[in-house]
């Protein structure tokens, strides 16, 4: 039986590997990033399961439909983002990576890794689709031009409030939680109130240059992750 199931993850693996090397010549991650994607799933599979892997796909499948959207008038403005990095992948998935290589010998980590995937997909459906209208900084509701840290839209909370119930659904879906209510709960609650704390950082501290976006990113989804920690109890 454990024999059986080793091949299984394995051949999981292959697939991880052909889904990385498609990722690559798409250009959406650069090799250094791709690898990383490669490596943080594999550990994933041997230690929480395929399953929690599945919302990871989930999360960057849509992040790439949201980097697509209206690509040439994001281009026309100069906030088309194109291939990503490894900081991209390190920032908006390493504490989710985190949540689930323990997620099995801790409950509320489950609700820390819905949390900070929630948080990661609300942030960036807000900035890839929000970025087509004229946002307001969330310090102020002055307006600003699209593109601006901290800006924030109807558009983009909207995408970003419909991202983080798919996260939900199908974290559900796939057994991580057996409960659709708390799932759909702790990724709307955990995925909005961090996608926020992103953007407020975004205009008081990297506005200012004292933090990057990956330094934002990172700490959005701890708060994501931290929030979905407490509401999992």
């Amino acid at each position: 039986m454990i024999h059986q199931q080793l091949m299984i993850n394995w051949s999981y693996v292959l697939l991880l590997f052909i889904l990385g090397y498609v990722i690559y010549k798409r250009k959406a991650l650069d090799l250094l990033g791709s690898v990383f994607m490669i490596l943080m799933g594999i550990i994933i599979i041997f230690s929480a399961g395929v399953n929690w892997l599945l919302i990871l796909i989930i999360f960057l499948i849509l992040s790439l439909f949201a980097t697509k959207f209206a690509k040439p008038y994001k281009k026309s403005l100069g906030e088309f983002e194109g291939r990503r990095t490894a900081k991209n992948v390190i920032s908006n998935g390493i504490v989710a990576f985190m949540m689930a290589a323990f997620g099995g010998y801790y409950l509320p980590f489950v609700g820390g890794f819905i949390g900070a995937i929630s948080t990661a997909t609300a942030d960036t459906l807000a900035s890839e689709i929000g970025v087509t209208r004229t946002p307001r900084l969330i310090t102020t509701m002055k307006k600003v031009p699209p593109g601006t840290d901290g800006g924030v839209s109807i558009l983009g909370t909207v995408a970003g409030i419909m991202g983080t119930m798919i996260i939900g659904a199908c974290s559900f879906l796939v057994g991580i939680i057996h409960s659709l209510f708390l799932a759909i709960l702790i990724s709307l609650v955990a995925g909005v109130l961090g996608c926020f704390v992103d953007s407020f950082l975004g205009a008081v501290f990297e506005r200012k240059k004292l933090l990057t976006n990956e330094h934002v990113n990172l700490i959005a989804t701890v708060v994501g992750a931290f929030i979905g920690i407490v509401l999992i109890y």
